[in-house]
């Protein structure tokens, strides 16, 4: 048997913190015979039902804990216990707690049938209320953790981590086998499947969750730290004699393979917990999805890396995932850091057959109307609609060899042109520069390659890390008022003439 209960407990929690908020597990209907199972399990496994709930110190952060225990009837919800978690977590959200659970069961309590079933219902609904007053849900999944209890609870994590080679599945294998004559194929029922799948964040032991249980609640407190890595931030902004390059030189520096990327940014911002994949099946590994701190700031980051894919495109997954962070942002009231740097959108049938362009349409317009301070970055390639889907934000910021256009200067040439000769003609046509940008009011600010991210990667990691804690922190200074609002009326008059310049860079 795995981990009990009061073990996680023990070693999830700071030694001596834990207080138990169980009373007597409520009456339900029961035979003689289920009163005696209810009574062994109670001796076998040391407690009286098959979940403790209560709350206690993480490093010293007060939270709220339900653990389940599988050595009382393999960690079956019943009635009772289904009303000892959803008190847990109404009692959470009431004192603004964050909440970490741990589920380990067989599923529902077949002994009671339907109504411990439905039971599922009311758990799902007390961590809608919990996660819905923007209190954290964080999920420590041990094996196993199979049917109405992952599909219910143990999915609803605002990230979601589970132990090394735990079992975990709607179905049982042997019900699975009972019900169709041959065995549930091997690997799939995993941890480790589920992570590589994008279904759950992390396969750790439960002292690496810990640390991660930390760091994560230290972001999603929204609470700014003091920065302790310098004094005031310098605001870089580049000279007004410098002359901006133009723009194809800047293609091809952005399309250098040792350009640093989004991974070598967060190698400088702290408490940094990464996320993985949609929740929901996908994960695109062209995208990097993260808590972390700017210099003390805290924020979601998500976008595009180029770390072990190169030049390839992005999916639909990819898209589903930035989706899943502006939903977290949302959700826990925390700025979001996009981060774009992309060859463009996945051209493939997969890609059209799995709702591209309307994923698209809708990044678009979950950032447009997010109420949390956003802050975009190009760093690098910024090529089609895989691009505009992270570009709207309260600021933009560019670094100068960055760009931003409908397509490739090439593909624009072909279209143009009928060849790809006249890429470098249309990149200045088509004004899609980091300083062009910014004159048209599409970039609030250039942060500088001096004379190229690829020469200076620790130090261009450095200073964009720092811009990026600079705008974090005016944007939580300056009056909050309607920000979506704010947003759409910036790109309500960006190109038109009487709004050229409106949007230069200036903080609003």
């Amino acid at each position: 048997m795995g981990t009990s209960a009061r073990e996680l407990i023990d070693r999830l929690l700071d030694p001596g913190t834990f207080a138990s908020w169980d009373s007597a597990p409520v009456p339900v209907a029961e035979s003689r015979a289920y009163r005696a199972e209810l009574a062994a399990a109670a001796a076998a496994a040391g407690t009286d039902e098959s979940v403790l709930t209560g709350e206690g110190l993480l490093r010293g952060r007060r939270v709220a804990v339900i653990a389940c225990e599988f050595g009382f009837l393999a960690g079956s919800i019943g009635v009772a216990a289904a009303e000892r978690i959803t008190a847990a977590v109404e009692r959470a959200t009431a004192l603004g707690l964050p909440l970490v659970a741990s589920p380990t069961s067989g599923g529902t309590r077949m002994q009671e049938g339907t109504v411990a079933f439905v039971q599922m219902v009311k758990i799902a609904g007390a961590v809608a209320a919990h996660r819905a007053a923007g209190h954290p849900y964080l999920v420590y999944l041990r094996s196993p953790t199979m049917g109405g209890v992952f599909a219910s609870w143990g999915s609803l994590g605002h990230m979601t981590f589970a132990e090394p080679g735990a079992l975990i599945g709607f179905l049982g294998p042997r019900v699975y086998e009972a019900l169709y004559g041959e065995p549930f194929p091997a690997d799939v029922q995993t941890a480790e499947n589920l992570y590589r799948r994008g279904v759950i964040d992390g396969v750790v032991g439960l002292t690496v969750f810990r640390r991660i249980a930390y760091r994560a609640l230290s972001v999603l407190s929204g609470v700014v730290v003091p920065d302790r890595t310098t004094g005031k931030a310098d605001r870089f902004v580049p000279s007004a004699a410098e002359s901006a390059p133009p723009a194809w030189e800047s293609v091809l520096i952005s399309r250098r393979p040792d350009r640093p990327g989004l991974r070598d940014l967060l190698r400088h911002v702290t408490h940094r917990v990464p996320l993985s994949g949609t929740g929901q099946g996908e994960h695109d590994r062209t995208v990097v999805h993260a808590l972390a701190r700017f210099r003390g700031q805290p924020c979601i980051v998500f976008g595009h890396d180029r770390a072990g894919y190169g030049l390839e495109a992005m999916g639909p997954a990819a898209l589903r995932e930035a989706r899943r962070s502006m939903a977290l942002a949302r959700e826990l009231d925390l700025p979001l850091v996009l981060v774009i740097d992309t060859a463009g959108a996945a051209l493939s049938k997969e890609a059209e057959e799995r709702g591209l362009a309307p994923e698209i349409a809708r990044c678009i317009a979950d950032l447009v109307t997010l109420p949390t301070p956003t802050v975009s970055l190009l760093l690098g390639q910024g090529a089609g609609g895989g691009a505009l889907a992270l570009l709207p934000a309260d600021r933009v910021l560019a670094a100068t060899h960055a760009w931003l256009a409908p397509l490739p200067p090439e593909g624009a040439s072909a279209i143009v042109h009928r060849d790809t000769e006249h890429a470098a003609e249309l990149a200045a046509a088509q004004r899609i520069g980091a300083a062009d940008l910014r004159a048209d009011g599409v970039v609030d600010r250039i942060v500088p390659e001096l004379p190229d991210a690829a020469a200076e990667p620790v130090e261009f990691a450095r200073r964009t890390v720092a811009v990026i804690a600079d705008e974090l922190a005016g944007l939580r200074a300056a009056p909050v008022g309607d920000r979506a609002a704010t947003r759409y009326r910036r790109y309500r008059g960006l190109g038109l003439p009487d709004q050229v310049g409106e949007h230069t860079g200036k903080r609003r």
